[in-house]
């Protein structure tokens, strides 16, 4: 029997790639048997399973690996256009250069597209066969045209407010990125030529991840296998020392003779499990703290079940202060640094407009604030998961009060589907390429359940109305609170890639606290911004020592310095309280008043 390749006859997208033998089809028609067998198993699970889901009346089951149900809200396809002359002069230069395309495809110009250069430089098409083989180099630039043409022609609509503009832009470009020939089997020559060569294994073993990413209702990143919570993640020795029904507190063993005498307590966000600052030894901003000589405390949220139904922004303002004094109380110090992350910062500059509304803010030394945002007036692209609708779909996907985590992924991932859904779709769905162990994407796929009261109050309180930074809007345990009275020192740092608490918008903290501010722009986004240790020598910071009003003047005015901006960090605490004391008695975990209840990371960790 001939093997394939011997075949004379080659396919024309693929010169050189033979028509298959007898035996190839033999095989092919085994490829699809067993594709169809694959699906049959995933539906008769799926039949199986349904009684059980109808009974439970789980709205959740609805929600996709790519939270397809993430987008109610906004606006359809297709309102009235306004100036026509507009889309007419957008449509003839949409022709005019897809006319050039196909010359050069067909020999007839020799001219370079406009397109060639942005489309070399895309990713999505950096292997080389999108631009040696002339029809899918006429397909990735036509795609790029199209692309370019669409999103554009959101601006020549005319008779809708900027906000209604902004939901189509985001749903257009969610659209656009869906549609890239990248995405799909027969417009792809890397996945042709891989289903060539592996007789179409790849084809299966991306069907069987995407059959696993649908029972489980979310997208797969990273190997499942590869991480395990306690073990090679989330791993600083360290005791829970206290337990309530919504956090536990983890206090991490000292590791030098001497520490700081004011102890860190850190607030990560609900949103998320905490071990981002604990990813594993060379990036964890927790042990590099605790080797340079602090006490380190961390709050490990609950993920939200039914006995959460009822828990709200008050809850987790008072759990911070409670945490602040317990710390304190603990140690026999007088107060303490505290960091709040992305929404824990947010919760956090709360916490210091109660305490300063009750006379108690010398509790706090300081206060850290990594990309959180008080002012929500230019909050994003997230700002377009606020209206009605949304909430609504969140009431429907909740229940026992309590949104499942798989939605707050989904949404994040819309974020950045180019890099977090459609990436992962072509090389393991397409290609069936196996996932590689990445300690950042296990994190991000970690999910946490929200308690649906507070999450909607949020939306709609802070990121719709902006309400945190109208003096008395806000009432937390009773009193109305006035961020623009917080005199605390404060440090804030801001990616500058960051999409989802942008840096113009946490840059806007600057405009409402009192107290003395150090602002510091990070290289990055919202998380490898943060989670970036000096070892590592990757990005930069800015800094601007001069006082100003705007983020652009800011930059105009900085220093850059190269690398991570943990040691800049690491100084200011310095120079807010640099007395040493001893590592011993209660600085050990458990040989203070609070016993330790279990090894960290602790329970509340692994909770789903």
């Amino acid at each position: 029997m001939a093997e394939f390749g011997d075949s004379p006859a080659s396919n024309p997208l693929m010169p050189g790639v033979p028509v298959p033998s007898l035996e190839d089809l033999q095989h092919w028609t085994w490829v699809m048997g067993r594709a169809q067998q694959l699906m049959m198993e995933h539906v008769a699970l799926q039949m199986a399973e349904a009684p059980a889901k109808v009974a439970a009346a789980e709205p959740k089951a609805a929600l996709g690996p790519w939270g397809s149900a993430a987008l109610p809200g906004l606006p359809a396809f297709g309102p009235a256009f306004g100036d026509a002359s507009k889309l007419v002069e957008a449509q003839t230069e949409l022709w005019t250069q897809g006319l050039s395309i196909w010359q050069r495809a067909l020999g007839l110009d020799q001219n370079e597209s406009v397109l060639k250069a942005r489309a070399d430089k895309d990713r999505r098409f950096a292997s080389p066969e999108w631009r040696e083989n002339p029809v899918f180099d006429m397909i990735r630039q036509s795609y790029l045209l199209v692309s370019d043409r669409l999103l554009g022609s959101v601006d020549a609509i005319e008779g809708i407010g900027e906000e209604q503009r902004e939901q189509l832009r985001f749903a257009t470009r969610l659209f656009v990125d869906a549609m890239s020939p990248s995405n799909f089997a027969l417009t792809n020559p890397q996945v042709i030529e891989r289903t060539i060569a592996s007789r179409g294994e790849n084809l299966l073993k991306g069907l069987e991840h995407m059959l696993a990413d649908l029972g489980k209702g979310q997208l797969t990143h990273t190997a499942p296998d590869a991480f395990e919570v306690g073990r090679n993640i989330a791993a600083t020795p360290g005791k829970v020392v206290k337990r309530t029904p919504l956090y536990e507190l983890i206090q991490y063993s000292p590791t030098t003779e001497e520490v700081y005498e004011t102890p860190v307590i850190v607030f990560p966000p609900w949103i998320n499990r905490f071990y981002i600052l604990d990813l594993n030894p060379e990036k964890s901003f927790i042990k590099w703290a605790v080797d340079s000589g602090l006490t380190m405390f961390i709050v490990s949220w609950k993920s939200a079940d039914a006995s959460l139904a009822e828990t709200v922004l008050d809850d987790y303002v008072r759990a911070q202060v409670e945490a602040i004094d317990t710390v304190r109380e603990l140690l026999g110090v007088e107060d303490v640094h505290t960091i709040g992350y992305c929404v824990a910062g947010t919760t956090l500059a709360t916490t210091l407009a109660l305490l300063e509304a009750r006379d108690e803010a010398d509790k706090v030394a300081s206060a850290t604030f990594f990309t959180a945002q008080v002012d929500f007036s230019e909050a994003g692209d997230l700002k377009l998961f606020t209206s009605d609708g949304q909430m609504k779909l969140i009431d429907q996907l909740s229940s026992d009060g309590y949104l499942d985590g798989r939605y707050m992924a989904a949404t994040f991932n819309l974020l950045r589907g180019r890099d977090l859904i459609w990436n992962y779709v072509t090389n393991n769905y397409l290609l069936g390429q196996d996932y590689p162990p990445y300690d950042l994407l296990f994190w991000n796929g970690d999910t946490t359940n929200l308690p649906t009261k507070w999450h909607q109050a949020y939306l709609k309180d802070l990121y719709r109305d902006n309400k945190l930074v109208q003096p008395g809007a806000i009432t937390v345990d009773g009193t109305p609170i006035n961020i623009a009275k917080v005199r605390t020192p404060t440090y804030v740092q801001a990616g500058r890639e960051d999409h989802i608490a942008p840096a113009a918008s946490v840059w806007k903290i600057t405009h409402h606290f009192q107290g003395p501010l150090r602002f510091v722009l990070a290289g990055s986004g919202h998380v490898a911004g943060v989670v970036n240790p000096p070892e590592a020598g990757k990005y930069q910071y800015w800094t601007n020592e001069e006082k100003v009003e705007t983020l652009d003047e800011f930059l105009a005015g900085a220093t850059e310095t190269k690398g991570s901006w943990w040691p800049d960090w690491l100084g200011w605490i310095d120079r807010k309280s640099d007395e040493m004391v001893p590592a011993k008695g209660a600085r050990i975990p458990g040989k203070g008043k609070l016993k330790p209840l279990e090894d960290a990371p602790g329970s509340y960790v692994r909770g789903r």
